[in-house]
Parts: structure tokens; sequence; C-alpha cells
């Protein structure tokens, strides 16, 4: 396994869609690796997510997990779920908005609305299908990482201006992740 080198906001790719993932590619030695090298990307860097655009390969699949992260002691715990070709379903009206950070956009935060819950589909890294229900942080993780599938980053869906602070800042004045 190795450590995957992280697009940083600026570069093009995080602009990009990714392509969907075929069950022949899903199976393969390299795509499985990916995976591999994806889930301890993130762990490497703090992450709660990370998606494949964000290492340079588009392609639909993203990965989280929150446990003993020191980057949010105070959230719940979410298993690791690897997700291939996701697509959101059930989608809540109820919009929550909280503050997001992103390892492809170091040192930022900011408050960022996302759905209270949704329930998520695609596949598992063995190929079958999966499906969750999702709320809260679990929710805004998964909607972030999608997004960044899309083209996204979270400073596109940031309504409030001023909620935009450098992370060591925030976490000295708000005492919140």
């Amino acid at each position: 396994m190795s450590f995957l080198s992280i697009a940083h906001l600026g570069n093009p790719i995080l602009r990009q869609k990714a392509k969907s993932v075929s069950r022949e590619e899903l199976f393969s030695i390299e795509f499985q690796n990916f995976i591999s090298d994806l889930i301890e990307t993130m762990l490497e860097y703090d992450g709660v997510g990370l998606a494949a655009t964000q290492v340079h390969v588009l392609k639909q699949v993203f990965v989280f997990e929150v446990k003993n992260n020191p980057r949010y002691p105070n959230r719940d715990a979410i298993p690791l779920t690897i997700v291939i070709n996701p697509v959101f379903k059930k989608l809540s009206k109820k919009m929550e908005e909280d503050f997001e950070s992103c390892l492809s956009i170091p040192g930022l935060v900011a408050k960022v609305p996302r759905h209270s819950s949704l329930t998520l589909e695609g596949l598992t890294r063995e190929g079958k299908p999966l499906e969750m229900k999702l709320s809260g942080f679990a929710a805004r993780v998964a909607q972030h990482e999608n997004d960044h599938l899309h083209g996204i980053v979270y400073l596109d869906r940031v309504l409030d201006k001023p909620s935009l602070a450098f992370e060591r800042e925030h976490r000295k004045f708000c005492h919140s992740p």
C-alpha cells in the first residue's frame, strides 16, 4: 500500500466529473489496490472521507470513516464504508448547516448547508449492492465526498460567506470541528 497525492484547490481534476466503475474494473487487482491506498491516504491525513478525484483518479468511488479521529474528536463513530458508483435517494427536505473542511482545501472551514438525511445506494468493494440510510454527520460526509465526484467542492455550496475561516482560528474561538 502507498499514500496517494492529494489534489488541491486549483487543480483542474477537482472540477471534473468522475466516470462509473465497471464490474470488470472493480474486481481488478489494480482497482482493489487503489481502494486500499485511498483508505490509507484518508487515514494518514486524518480525513473522515476521501473521493477518488481528490487523488487524481476520475472514478466514482469514495470512502469514509470516523474512528478516533483527532480532527473530529466529538463526532459519533462511522464504520469504514467504501462506495462505488454512489447514488443518493430519498434526500430529506430538511437542511442543516454545519462547518466543513476538506483535505483538498487545507486549513479552511466554512458552514455548508446539507440534507439532514438520505439513502445512499451503490456497490461495495465486493461488488454487492449497498443501501444505507444516513443522517447527521454521516450524511454530511457522504454528500461532501459525492460532490467531489461531480466536480463540486464545499466552497461552492457556502451560503454564509462570513463563516469562512482558517481552521486554526475557528478551533480557537468556536471549539467545534
